[in-house]
């Protein structure tokens, strides 16, 4: 689409690498477990989190475009043979806000 298109525009424009994929949402609060993340990845999930597609349905109910853009904190239960904690998903977080702000920033720039 036009957004998707703006959008990596402006993170080639910036240097912000980023991917393409399909996003799988689970209900939160808590973190998936390593059998759901099988299920998703055989369904052909490149990511999963707990937001974003309920705001998507939404605002595709009123008849809004919608661009989803994800700052992938973590690697799912089950990839990785040390448990994750929250602390590390909030680091991650903060390590990437800057970058995220500047795209995000650009892109509703170039609308």
């Amino acid at each position: 689409s036009g957004l998707r298109q703006i959008t990596l525009d402006a993170s080639e424009r910036l240097g912000i690498s980023i991917r393409t994929g399909i996003y799988a949402m689970m209900q939160g609060p808590s973190y998936e477990t390593p059998a759901e993340i099988r299920m998703l990845r055989m369904l052909g999930a490149d990511a999963v989190g707990m937001s974003t597609v309920p705001e998507v349905l939404a605002a595709v109910h009123a008849q809004m475009k919608v661009l989803g853009i994800s700052c992938i904190t973590n690697m799912a239960a089950g990839i990785l043979k040390k448990s994750l904690t929250h602390q590390e998903v909030l680091e991650t977080a903060n390590q990437s806000k800057d970058k995220f702000i500047q795209l995000i920033n650009a892109v509703i720039a170039a609308l």
